[in-house]
């Protein structure tokens, strides 16, 4: 069964609802991301960081995933498909998607400040932290969230995971930020890469298939390409 590598970024959730970045002038629901994504906004502003985060929890629990996400977990029945995603909201799993690996951390998770090693789960009856949430040893709670300023942990492992590809798809990210940008240095030669975005996209390795829609559209385009490789 032939390998299926997705790298999926905000694009990918966009038609389910869920705001993002690049697309709002560089705020978040009206905050810089210097102040509400950052270990030093943290730091200074503790109730405000948990709070903004508050906020995204409770918007990702009233979406739902889109056709894309479900188009790649159809895609599972014929191709081994690993998903590698710079979002943090659950939809891939939700929509049933058996293989995804987040860089840049999980909402519906927390970590103790000191060690994001540990994490803990939040529930739609509890999505929300604050200041005095603690862990076990009264160490102040976080959002799991890899943010701007600190290391990507599962960079390697992301990396090692593009390595494998027998084919691989790109939706809803310019890949435009290290470390994710540098991803696809890692595909094989000859791999076919499709690319999925409905903007204009700066390709600058391999040469790309480009398939200029949303996710549940592009999924749907990408299916029926991919026929031949079953």
């Amino acid at each position: 069964m032939k390998k299926i590598v997705v790298l999926t970024g905000a694009g990918m959730s966009a038609e389910s609802g869920i705001s993002t970045f690049r697309d709002s002038n560089g705020l978040w629901e009206e905050y810089r991301v210097e102040d509400v994504a950052t270990p030093e906004a943290f730091a200074k502003n503790p109730a405000l960081v948990l709070d903004f985060y508050n906020q995204r929890r409770r918007q990702l629990l009233g979406a739902e995933p889109n056709g894309g996400h479900y188009g790649l977990v159809e895609l599972e029945k014929d191709f081994e498909v690993r998903i590698v995603t710079q979002n943090v909201d659950d939809l891939h799993e939700r929509a049933g998607s058996t293989s995804v690996l987040h860089l840049h951390g999980e909402l519906m998770k927390v970590c103790p400040a000191d060690d994001m090693k540990t994490t803990y789960e939040l529930s739609a009856e509890r999505p929300e932290i604050g200041v005095g949430d603690t862990d076990e040893r009264g160490v102040q709670l976080r959002p799991f969230i890899v943010w701007f300023g600190e290391p990507v942990p599962m960079i390697m492992k992301a990396a090692e995971i593009v390595e494998q590809a027998d084919v691989c798809v790109v939706i809803g990210t310019s890949l435009q930020v290290y470390p994710a940008a540098g991803l696809l240095n890692y595909v094989r030669r000859g791999t076919p890469i499709y690319l999925i975005d409905p903007k204009p996209v700066p390709t600058v390795v391999h040469e790309v298939r480009i398939i200029k829609t949303g996710a549940t559209e592009g999924v749907r385009q990408l299916a029926m390409m991919l026929e031949d490789y079953v």
